[in-house]
């Protein structure tokens, strides 16, 4: 399917990305604001969301705002602070990309140890719910908000060796699900992507030896997620859409 939104789709929107600095949510951070959002980009390296901030200017786009935030540490006081920060400065929320994530270490389930299991468990699945609590209040000032989860391949069916996070992906997509269910006669849209096997960093962990040419950019799987937050998608929600359909 192609997903076509119209030029400048997401001109007046405040959009949060969380792991801006990196990989897919970099690239999404740098699309919404070529598409007119002015986003606000949240990370664990004050560096790297530096980068992403001076792309940004430098395209001539609305300028960014910048929250460092280690998601591994953070509690629901720091969202709050967080929510009150934007709320401050921007008034409301219209767009949340939950995109940060942690792999854990692959391998069997007998030996997943338990502080690799709490690491994954805190920044994939607990994170994003006491930073979503946070955020709802502001999204309900929005006409149209969208709240984004990212899912994978290995959330919708288990694999083999891929434990934590398999489980912390399920976990996800029902989350997801029971927000979409509750919010639906709000004007908050929830929904997630299976970004699938995309060209990043987290990709080159899991499989070493694959060659990356082979795969797609985080740039090439970007129309589904600009779709998303767009008016275009404003009727889907409670989906998990694979951004690289078989």
């Amino acid at each position: 399917m192609k997903y076509q939104v119209v030029s400048q789709a997401l001109e007046g929107k405040v959009i949060l990305v969380t792991g801006a600095g990196d990989g897919l949510g970099r690239q999404a951070a740098f699309t919404y604001a070529q598409e007119g959002a002015t986003v606000i980009l949240l990370g664990r390296t004050l560096s790297k969301l530096e980068k992403t901030y001076d792309e940004i200017e430098h395209s001539g786009a609305k300028q960014a705002a910048i929250i460092p935030l280690d998601m591994q540490g953070a509690t629901s006081q720091h969202y709050r602070d967080m929510a009150q920060t934007i709320e401050t400065q921007f008034g409301r929320l219209d767009g949340v990309l939950h995109n940060a994530g942690l792999l854990g270490v692959l391998g069997p389930f007998e030996q997943i140890e338990e502080k690799s299991y709490d690491d994954v468990m805190q920044v994939n699945v607990k994170a994003p719910f006491l930073m979503t609590q946070a955020l709802i209040p502001l999204l309900l000032k929005s006409e149209d908000a969208r709240i984004i989860f990212t899912s994978s391949t290995v959330g919708h069916s288990g694999r083999a060796y891929w434990g934590t996070y398999a489980i912390s992906k399920f976990a996800t997509e029902g989350m997801m699900q029971v927000l979409a269910d509750e919010l639906s006669n709000t004007t908050i849209k929830v929904n997630a992507i299976n970004p699938g096997a995309t060209r990043t960093q987290m990709r080159a962990n899991a499989f070493p030896a694959e060659n990356a040419n082979t795969l797609k950019t985080p740039k090439e799987i970007m129309p589904l997620y600009v779709y998303l937050m767009s008016e275009e998608g404003k009727n889907i929600t409670g989906q998990c859409i694979d951004a690289q359909p078989k």
